[in-house]
């Protein structure tokens, strides 16, 4: 198994952030999401520092659905990150979080009116418009109030990357933005442009997550930065702003090979600056919106382990005390994972195992293959890389109570987010009452 950030082996025990993970174990019990608050510095310092250029301004937008909470957000507003959200309820938790609203941006591809009025109530930095429908209902409500707001249209590019089907968002049946290659898109733009209260600063484009080839990037700036030249010279809309999304791929296992992130973001921003001088653009501003690539690794799930099954065919399968409810990943697209034995880290391995968790489905199965120690009943079980997608798509399904997020930084752990109780699963609920007749 790969160590990332601050874990370390000492006598056996794996450690993150200076601290046993059995500690963690005992104080916060199971299951746990532990983050790694170090890692998540070191991560956001590598792409503020590495996306920089002194042509034009650069910022870095963390993909708050990616892993969001009240102290990941203040976390995020600290180290200059700027906020992607994409719903009212992110926005709420950025608002009572503290984050600038200046320096947050609301995408969607179905934003509701109510979450535009949110938006423009607080003066939200930047709206992503979807398609014509959200542009005139944009439009008709800034027009009402008599208040204007900046603007991007989302343009697919049709740039294809190599990555699964459900997180590809450029193929030309996206549900997401407008095709580069329908008129109708330059004639939506065109509209946008005169609209007086909506004011249009650029475009925004995302071509999938977990993107492991960085050609695709490449030629995704490539071909935004023809489209602003296309805008340009057919309808002299000029636009200073451009949003390139994100997407970049991490490690979860062997099989991937994630590019230096560093080097990347060097060379990518090379690439723009000279497309933009090739081109004479205006470009004054270049976003991206990395999520996983900024949290994957900073987080862990950690488990106890119930039982030991051995099938009449097949790897023995390894119990864990919970589940797809709280890493539905593996079930909805078939991610990969690596784990180990935080107490046994030195031991030698025993066997292949399958990770299961205890909710009542045959597809609750969060490693197919594992080689690990033999483990017992009380063992803990812990997977890394699994900061991105995990807690933010958690479900209570089986009435299964959300485990309690904690950051450990300096041999300091905080708790993030409590863990539910049975009283929590039951707040919203209502007793059924017979009528009275």
């Amino acid at each position: 198994m790969k160590l990332h950030g601050t874990m370390e082996i000492k006598d056996g025990q794996l450690e993150i952030g200076h601290i046993a993970v059995k500690h963690l174990a005992k104080q916060f019990g199971t299951p746990l999401y532990i983050f790694d608050e170090a890692e998540f510095i070191n991560q956001s310092q590598k792409f503020l520092n590495s996306f920089d250029s002194d042509k034009f301004e650069t910022k870095v937008y963390y993909a708050g659905k990616t892993f969001s909470n009240l102290y990941i957000f203040g976390l995020v507003q600290k180290l200059g990150l700027s906020l992607d959200v994409v719903s009212e309820g992110e926005l709420y938790t950025a608002l009572r979080a503290g984050v600038d609203t200046n320096n947050i941006i609301l995408h969607g591809n179905n934003k509701l009116k109510r979450e535009l009025e949110m938006t423009l109530d607080y003066k939200i930095g930047r709206i992503v418009i979807d398609h014509p429908v959200e542009y005139h209902l944009l439009s008709k409500m800034c027009s009402e109030r008599q208040q204007k707001t900046k603007v991007l249209l989302r343009i697919n590019p049709g740039i294809v990357a190599d990555t699964h089907k459900y997180i590809k968002t450029s193929t030309e049946d996206s549900k997401f933005g407008m095709n580069s290659a329908d008129p109708s898109t330059y004639k939506l733009l065109q509209e946008i442009a005169k609209d007086p209260y909506i004011d249009l600063v650029g475009v925004h484009c995302h071509i999938g997550s977990q993107v492991l080839n960085k050609k695709f990037f490449f030629e995704e700036a490539e071909a935004m930065l023809q489209f602003l030249y296309n805008l340009k010279k057919d309808y002299n809309i000029n636009l200073t702003e451009l949003n390139l999304g994100g997407g970049f791929g991490v490690y979860y296992t062997s099989e991937d090979h994630p590019f230096d992130l560093e080097e990347f973001l060097q060379d990518y921003i090379k690439v723009i600056e000279n497309k933009i001088t090739e081109y004479d653009l205006q470009v004054e501003k270049v976003s991206i919106e990395p999520g996983r690539a900024l949290i994957n690794d900073s987080g862990s799930l950690l488990y106890q382990i119930g039982a030991v099954k051995y099938p009449y065919q097949g790897n023995p399968y390894i119990f864990v005390d919970g589940g797809m409810t709280d890493n539905i990943r593996p079930a909805l697209y078939q991610a990969k994972y690596e784990a180990c034995l935080p107490e046994k880290m030195n031991n030698e391995t025993a066997a292949s195992f399958k990770v299961a968790g205890k909710c009542c489905e045959s597809g609750d199965i969060l490693i197919e293959k594992v080689d690990l120690p033999m483990p017992e009943r009380d063992d803990l079980l812990l997977i890394p890389a699994s900061g991105a997608y995990t807690f933010s798509m958690s479900s209570n399904y089986n009435r299964l109570p959300k485990p309690a997020v904690v950051f450990v930084n300096e041999r300091q752990a905080k708790l993030a987010v409590k863990r539910e109780d049975y009283a929590d699963l039951i707040r919203n609920d209502l007793k059924y009452k017979e009528e009275d007749n």
